[in-house]
């Protein structure tokens, strides 16, 4: 038995009665689902699953929770898969974890079809949870997390925004990306509900919040916009007192918007390999700047590399990428994550994001970082999305391209950039396009956007 079964029993002996999980499938209180659990649990013994395996599956949210919770009470590892992408990723997950791997067919709730081994107490360095992501060129990865890291990580979370027995959390971020599934184990360490939707719907968010009570809320900012304007300018039920925001950067136009609106956003940092968020901004003031975080979780300490990049150590730093024989610290350098991201720390252990390492370019000798500027065009009037990208240049090195998405007029535009950028970061041409294409979390899709640009520069082929 992993950390997360062991909570969800706990919740059941002290608050049974209260609601545990709600998804479209159904809704559980603390004993029905620790009940399940359990069952699902023997199902997955039965059928010869050790623990120390990893079990992969693939499915919707409600049906990811309720298979995390299974592998739990088995003292199995979930690895959760995107459906879309699941066959794609399977024999990449299989190479990188070798033979502790299995492939769960179907949801394991139906009764045992034979004998059951005796669950085991689970050790604080067992796996619990392997998030599947990509390295800076695509190539694939996994991020072991074990008890003690899922633990650090809920613990500080949930003492960050005050989540306790009887909150409600909605969660609409997907399962298989670490800013999704970490909810979980927040709300049941905390004795709270969490409220699943399968995929994000502005309208049956926003009914949600005022019929549903809830407290807390993960958002990626593409999320947050059309929530803004499918509430058109009404604040949130007073109920709901923080809404994370993460996933991407959130642009100053939006954080204003929703600030006038009184909506209790926290702008947040976090990756898989933190078991989610790592720093968090419980307030921004009307002061606030593009890539401001706030302060580091209890129990995280940075520095920042010579090549600008912040490195993060803690309980809460994974176990290691997955390996084949799962070996501790693949990846870490003295228990130090070198993450992607350049940042900075003030004195008093503000950290602010100025983007990704692998995303900066070079401009007649000059570093540049396409969020720096994305995050200004973002507040020209008129543009409603924007990426920079670069196409090669035998001067410059990098020429920068701007995508716009947008009613901006060019006059506009070319003031604005003017009056707000250096030379070094004034894209060289702007391109109309109908959309950018963005992940499932938000982000904006870097290899995706080299084709888009490919194609409305030399057009399609």
């Amino acid at each position: 038995m992993t950390l997360l079964a062991k909570w969800l029993a706990e919740g059941a002996r002290q608050y049974p009665s209260l609601d545990a999980l709600r998804t479209s499938r159904g809704q559980w209180r603390y004993d029905e689902l620790a009940a399940l659990a359990s069952q699902g649990g023997q199902t997955l013994r039965s059928d010869g699953l050790l623990a120390g395996d990893i079990a992969a599956f693939a499915a919707g949210a409600g049906e990811l929770a309720i298979a995390a919770l299974a592998c739990s009470s088995a003292g199995v590892a979930l690895l959760p898969l995107d459906p879309l992408t699941a066959d794609l990723a399977w024999p990449k997950m299989q190479a990188l974890a070798g033979g502790c791997l299995k492939r769960l067919a179907a949801l394991p709730i139906a009764s045992p079809a034979g004998p059951v081994p005796p669950a085991l107490t689970g050790r604080p360095d067992d796996l619990a949870l392997v998030i599947a992501t990509s390295g800076s060129e695509g190539e694939a990865k996994a991020v072991m997390l074990n008890n003690t890291n899922l633990d650090a990580a809920a613990r500080a979370a949930n003492r960050c925004l005050s989540l306790s027995a009887g909150d409600c959390w909605l969660g609409c971020l997907p399962l298989y990306h670490v800013g999704g599934i970490s909810l979980l184990y927040r709300c049941l360490r905390a004795g709270a509900t969490l409220l699943l939707h399968e995929r994000f719907s502005a309208a049956a968010v926003w009914h949600a919040l005022h019929a549903s009570r809830v407290s807390h809320i993960s958002l990626v900012p593409a999320m947050l916009a059309q929530l803004l304007d499918v509430a058109d300018g009404a604040s949130p039920p007073k109920a709901l007192r923080h809404a994370l925001i993460g996933g991407a950067s959130l642009s100053r136009p939006l954080c204003e918007r929703a600030l006038a609106s009184a909506w209790p956003i926290c702008p947040t940092w976090g990756m898989s390999e933190t078991a989610a968020q790592a720093a968090t901004l419980l307030r921004p003031g009307s002061d606030w700047q593009v890539g401001q975080v706030g302060r580091l979780l209890p129990g995280l300490e940075a520095r920042v590399a010579a090549d600008g990049r912040l490195h993060l150590r803690g309980a809460q730093v994974m176990h290691g990428y997955l390996n084949p024989e799962c070996r501790r610290g693949h990846g870490l350098d003295d228990g130090w994550l070198a993450t992607t991201d350049l940042g900075s720390l003030a004195a008093d252990g503000q950290v602010t994001i100025h983007g990704r390492a692998d995303d900066m370019l070079i401009v007649g000798g000059v570093k540049v970082h396409p969020a720096t500027i994305e995050s200004c065009l973002a507040a020209c009037p008129g543009v409603a999305d924007v990426a920079v990208m670069r196409l090669p240049d035998p001067v410059w090195g990098d020429s920068l391209v701007a995508l716009i998405v947008g009613t901006a007029q060019s006059a506009t535009l070319e003031a604005w950039v003017r009056n707000s950028l250096t030379a070094a970061q004034r894209p060289r041409r702007v391109l109309r396009v109908d959309g950018l294409p963005r992940s499932a979390m938000g982000k904006l899709d870097r290899a995706q956007l080299r084709t888009l640009l490919r194609e409305t520069v030399q057009g399609p082929g």
